[in-house]
């Protein structure tokens, strides 16, 4: 019977490697429910600056003097002259 230490051994690596396996799984699974969290966190908060900046563009664009109401053309290609067509 000198196997049967070896097979006690083997059997108790196994029970060993399942425990800690079984260890390991729960702290991914917190691990990713954390970085789920977080990630939705980031994610809202740049969409929030996102939008903080697109309404600084609207303010911003509202103070400048609309060059419509100054009688200029908002087409630059207006300004220069005749263009020719050459579609033909």
């Amino acid at each position: 019977m000198p196997y049967l230490p070896i097979l006690v051994l083997v059997l108790f690596g196994l029970v060993v490697l399942v425990a800690i396996a079984v260890r390991v799984i729960g702290s991914l699974r917190r691990f990713r429910a954390a970085s789920t969290l977080v990630a939705d966190r980031v994610g809202d908060d740049a969409g929030l600056l996102r939008a903080r900046f697109a309404a600084l563009g609207v303010a911003f664009a509202e103070r400048r003097p609309d060059q419509a109401r100054e009688g200029k053309p908002r087409v630059p290609s207006v300004d220069r002259g005749r263009q020719e067509d050459n579609r033909g």
